[in-house]
């Protein structure tokens, strides 16, 4: 290592997934130096933080402690099966963008047809652009965000997504990143920027799929920035097929009369936690983060949110339902601050879990920080086991227990589906969630 980290002593797997950082694949040669800053300022910024603790607040839930222990080595890929991964993905009318291991492939993506306006380059291509180069992390502070740190670190391909005024994507993107470890674990580090103009619309799905195999280690970081009026769908979905590692960091800021509408769906196996942050910096603006996740074997799930209304006249919206089986945690933690100047804001959060496990645990804290007197905002959670007078309904017309408790949890998650504003990406997680449930179900989850 060289620099200021090389002088520091870090933890043995800090030091390893700093060794295994790229040297850099930049387009052009006019890309290296504010990629090699950007780099720079993620080895700083990691190197000082760490990798995270449980004795800090926002990680109190979640350890990291067995990712500490796996030999992680660099992101090669090699005899990933990409079929495979298709027949584990929703099905989608979308152009599609495959990475392999935080890498775009350009023969397993199919962009064909994109409208004029629209751009979805690898990132390395995009990184001449003056405009890119100066939102890359400029909307996560790198010191507070420890994660976001390491990935920056590593910043070497990704996607822009790029949608000039006034123009819409005719049908989704569909961002399918694909974890592959082989023989050997494999810690990857993608990066996604999203930039929405002025009146601009796009639908944007991304899924983080990893292949039976080795541990991998995703640590995804997602950068939206939606100007004035731009409306944005963005779902993601988390399937991961071994006891892995999937973290991610998303950031959004708002602009006047822009609309976000995010999902989360967690499904997998291993440790899983979402770190999104969004920002409310205009007025009018509406904010939706919205999930469901499902916790079985052994799995940890922790959705950890901000929601900062920076300006008057806003909404938002955040609705997060689990059922957690078996030994598995669920983790909720949201916060809304309401600043000093943003009046007549209104705020609405919810979590619900369902436990179908005396073994399973969820935690769940809900907050409200508000500094404005002219407001309207809630929260509140709830946790609890399937309702027994709903059971004795089901049970009384003739459906066995083990059906009538799958026909309750599916009901429960299906439910908060309802949130996703787009019919089209609601409908085919709809169908990509019970089929996912029907072999859980009949492997005795319920």
């Amino acid at each position: 290592m060289s620099g200021n980290v090389q002088e520091q002593t870090l933890e043995p797997v800090l030091e390893r997934l700093l060794d295994a950082a790229p040297g850099g694949r930049p387009a052009d040669e006019g890309a290296r130096g504010p990629l090699a800053a950007l780099r720079a300022e993620g080895r700083r910024a990691i190197a000082a933080a760490g990798l995270p603790t449980q004795k800090s607040e926002p990680w109190k839930y979640t350890s990291l402690n067995a990712l500490r222990k796996v030999e992680w080595s660099g992101p090669a890929g090699d005899g990933a099966d990409f079929d495979t991964v298709k027949s584990a993905l929703p099905v989608l009318d979308a152009y599609t963008v495959v990475l392999l291991n935080g890498r775009f492939d350009s023969v397993l993506s199919d962009l064909n047809g994109l409208p004029k306006g629209v751009r979805v380059l690898p990132l390395p291509e995009a990184m001449s652009d003056s405009a890119v180069t100066d939102t890359l992390a400029s909307l996560i502070p790198l010191d507070m965000a420890p994660m976001a740190a390491l990935n920056t670190a590593h910043l070497d391909d990704g996607v822009l997504v790029r949608i000039d005024a006034g123009k819409a994507l005719d049908k989704p993107l569909h961002i399918v990143s694909v974890g592959y470890a082989g023989s050997a674990p494999a810690a990857y580090h993608p990066r996604f920027l999203i930039q929405l103009d002025e009146n601009a619309e796009a639908t944007v799905i991304e899924s983080h799929i990893g292949l039976k195999g080795a541990p991998t280690f995703s640590n995804t970081v997602t950068e939206v920035v939606l100007a004035p009026s731009a409306r944005l769908g963005h779902y993601k979905l988390q399937d991961q097929a071994v006891d892995g590692f999937d973290l991610s960091t998303t950031a959004i800021r708002c602009s006047d009369k822009s609309v976000y509408d995010g999902f989360t769906l967690s499904l997998g196996l291993g440790t899983v936690r979402n770190d999104v942050r969004m920002t409310l910096d205009g007025e009018h603006v509406e904010g939706r983060l919205n999930g469901a996740y499902l916790g079985h074997g052994g799995s940890h799930v922790d959705n950890t949110t901000f929601i900062d209304h920076a300006k008057p006249n806003s909404t938002s919206r955040e609705v997060f339902k689990g059922v957690l089986a078996d030994e598995s945690r669920g983790v909720f933690q949201g916060k809304i601050l309401v600043r000093p100047d943003a009046q007549n804001t209104d705020g609405h959060q919810l979590n619900k879990s369902l436990l179908l496990s005396d073994k399973a645990e969820a935690d769940s804290k809900p907050e409200l920080e508000i500094y404005a007197d002219d407001v309207r905002c809630s929260h509140g959670a709830t946790i609890g086991a399937l309702d027994d007078e709903q059971l004795f309904y089901l049970r009384a017309r003739g459906i066995d227990a083990v059906t009538a408790r799958a026909i309750l949890v599916q009901a429960f998650l299906m439910e908060a589906l309802d949130e996703i504003q787009k019919a089209s990406v609601r409908d085919a997680l709809h169908e990509h969630l019970a089929a996912r449930l029907q072999p859980l179900f009949k492997g005795g989850l319920v």
